[in-house]
C-alpha cells in the first residue's frame, strides 16, 4: 500500500530517495538501519528553500491525503467485534468529554487555558488501549482524553477541571496536569517537552528493575505523547539519543496535528517528516495515519511489543488533525477553512464506525447503545463535579514545602494562610 516519497532537496544536498515501492511486512518496518513510510504520507511538492516561504494557507496543499480502500471486501477484519466495539467507546468518550468541556467552560466552571482533543481520538485510542496497567503514560497540556483512555474515572478528571476535591489532582492540577498514580498515568505538562524526560525515567525505571532488580515479570512499557511543535525542542533529541542508548522500553509518540498553536508544521521545521529523526538515533521510526484509530493500532502494537521484548524505543509520528482551536481562547482564524473541512470529512469515529459496519462487526443499534452509555455517563461526571467542595485554603501549602514551619504554620500551630489577613502587607515583599 505504501509507495516510496519522493523529496526534492536543494542543490546542496545529496539524497537518494527510498526506492522502496512496494508495502513490506510491518515487521520490517521497525528496522532502524532504514527509513519508511507507513499508510499515510506527507508529500512536499518544493525545494526547502521555497517552503519556508509558502503561506500558512498552503498547508492544505501540501497534505496529499490517499483515499482510505474499501474495506468492504477485506475477508478477514482487523479487529474482533469487541475489539471494535471497545475502540469506538474509548473514542466516543474522548469526543463527548471534551464537547461536555466546551460547554462548561463556556458557562465559567472552568478556567484558564482548556485544551481540547476533538479529532485526535484516534491516537489516544490506538496507543492507550493495548497497554497494561502498569505500563506509564506521559502526557501534555492536551490531556484529558489520555487521562480517561487510561482508566482514569470521568468524574475524577471533569472535577479536575472544575478545580474541585474530588479531582485526580485533588483540585490543584486543573486541565492541564492530570496525574493519577494508580492509573500510571504520570501527568500532564503545560509546557512542550517537559513530558518527555519523565517518560524517560519511567522507561529506565522498568528496565532497572528488571535487569538490576532482577525482577523478571518488570516487563512495562512507557508511552511519550507530545505534538509537533515539541520536536523541535532539545528534551526530545536528548532523550531519544538516551533511549536508543540504553535500549529503554519506551515509545515516542507525536501527535503531529499540523499546527503548533498557531504556527504551520511544515513553516516551522526544515525536514517536516518527524518520523526521520528516528533512525538518525537508531531507533525505527514511522509515519501512520493518525486519524485512522486501526492503522494506529497496527503500529502500536508492533512499537509496544518490541519495547516489552527489551528491543529499545521507536518514534512513531500519527499525522493528525484537531478540529478546534488550540485552546478555547482561540479564535482558530489562521487556519484554511478549507484545510478544515478537508480533515472534516476524516474523522476517525466515523471511520471506524463505517469499518465496523462494513465488516459486519456492529449494529446502528449497538453503536446507538455505547453512545447514549457514554452521554450519560459524561452529565453524571458534570454533576459530581458541580456538587463536589472546592479545596480548603489549607491545602495550597500542602506538597509545596517539606516543612512548612516557619512560613505557612504560625506560633500558634495553625496554618496562617487560615488568618483572614494573611495576605495583607505582602505586597513589598
Amino acid at each position: 500500500m505504501a509507495s516510496a516519497t519522493k523529496i526534492i532537496q536543494p542543490p546542496s544536498f545529496n539524497f537518494t530517495p527510498n526506492p522502496t515501492a512496494t508495502r513490506s511486512p510491518i515487521i520490517s518496518l521497525f528496522d532502524p538501519l532504514k527509513t519508511h513510510h507507513h499508510h499515510h504520507k506527507l508529500r512536499l511538492n518544493k525545494p526547502s528553500s521555497a517552503r519556508r516561504s509558502t503561506p500558512i494557507a498552503a498547508v492544505s496543499n501540501a497534505v496529499k491525503v490517499k483515499k482510505p480502500q474499501n474495506t468492504a471486501s477485506l475477508p478477514n477484519p482487523l479487529i474482533t467485534k469487541e475489539e471494535g466495539l471497545e475502540l469506538y467507546e474509548d473514542m466516543i468518550l474522548g469526543r463527548y468529554f471534551e464537547d461536555m468541556c466546551a460547554q462548561m467552560y463556556y458557562r465559567g466552571k472552568m478556567f484558564g487555558f482548556v485544551h481540547l482533543y476533538n479529532g485526535q481520538e484516534a491516537v489516544s485510542t490506538g496507543f492507550i488501549k493495548l497497554l497494561k496497567q502498569q505500563d506509564s503514560v506521559v502526557s501534555t497540556y492536551r490531556d484529558h482524553v489520555h487521562a480517561l483512555s487510561k482508566g482514569v474515572p470521568a468524574r475524577a478528571v471533569m472535577s479536575e477541571l472544575f478545580g474541585r476535591t474530588t479531582g485526580c489532582c485533588r483540585g490543584q492540577g486543573g486541565s492541564m496536569h492530570m496525574f493519577s498514580k494508580e492509573h500510571n498515568l504520570l501527568g500532564g505538562f503545560a509546557f512542550i517537552g517537559e513530558g518527555i524526560p519523565v517518560a524517560t525515567g519511567a522507561a529506565f525505571t522498568s528496565k532497572y528493575r528488571r535487569e538490576v532488580l532482577k525482577e523478571a515479570d518488570c516487563d512495562h512499557v512507557t508511552v511519550a505523547f507530545f505534538g509537533d511543535g515539541t520536536a523541535n525542542n532539545g528534551q526530545f533529541f536528548e532523550c531519544l539519543n538516551m533511549a536508543a542508548l540504553w535500549k529503554l522500553p519506551i515509545v515516542f509518540v507525536v501527535e503531529n496535528n499540523l499546527w503548533a498553536i498557531g504556527m504551520s508544521h511544515l513553516r516551522a521545521t526544515s525536514v517536516p517528516e518527524i518520523w526521520k529523526k528516528g533512525p538518525a538515533f537508531g531507533m525505527p521510526g514511522v509515519h501512520v495515519d493518525g486519524m485512522d484509530v486501526l492503522k494506529v493500532r497496527e503500529v502500536a502494537m508492533e512499537a509496544i511489543t518490541r519495547a516489552r521484548r527489551g528491543e529499545g524505543p521507536t518514534l512513531v509520528e500519527c499525522e493528525t488533525y484537531r478540529f478546534r482551536g488550540h485552546s478555547l481562547a482561540d479564535p482558530d482564524e489562521l487556519r484554511d477553512p478549507s484545510e478544515k473541512a478537508h480533515y472534516a470529512t476524516r474523522d476517525p469515529i466515523t471511520a471506524l464506525k463505517k469499518y465496523m459496519f462494513d465488516n459486519n462487526l456492529a449494529s446502528e443499534a449497538e453503536l446507538k447503545a455505547i453512545e447514549k452509555k457514554i452521554n450519560e455517563l459524561v452529565e453524571e461526571a458534570v454533576e459530581f463535579a458541580d456538587s463536589s467542595p472546592h479545596p480548603p485554603r489549607t491545602q495550597l501549602l500542602e506538597n509545596v514545602f517539606a516543612d512548612p514551619k516557619g512560613f505557612g504554620i504560625g506560633p500558634d500551630g495553625k496554618y496562617r494562610c487560615e488568618d483572614p489577613k494573611f495576605t495583607q502587607g505582602t505586597a513589598h515583599v
